[in-house]
């Protein structure tokens, strides 16, 4: 698992581990879509239904402190879930997180 997340969350990209039917995580997408990424800049990991998907939470746990859905990264930091990415954007904030790993268009 801890190899599936590591090779996902990689580089200067933006990757959303998340389950479709999580509000929060229809929050965080929602939130995401008003912006203009370039290709491939934005990675939505739906873990909903792998047999696997215990310990891919079990492991964002141990390097974001929590294993709930969504876990937002941008630029391999962990910046939280659905409300925090939602705050970030009503303040501003994370418009220049974007800009600053170069993901947007």
């Amino acid at each position: 698992m801890a190899e599936f997340v590591k090779a996902q969350i990689k580089g200067d990209k933006v990757v959303v581990f998340l389950k479709p039917s999580c509000p929060y995580c229809v929050l965080a997408k929602d939130v995401l879509s008003k912006y203009k990424f370039k290709d491939g800049q934005l990675n939505l990991v739906d873990i909903s239904g792998r047999s696997d998907m215990g310990s891919i939470q079990d492991y964002l746990q141990q390097i974001t402190g929590a294993r709930t859905v969504p876990r937002v990264f941008i630029g391999e930091k962990c910046i939280g879930g659905g409300s925090d990415v939602e705050s970030l954007d009503r303040s501003g904030a994370l418009e220049g997180m974007l800009q600053a790993i170069g993901s947007l268009q």
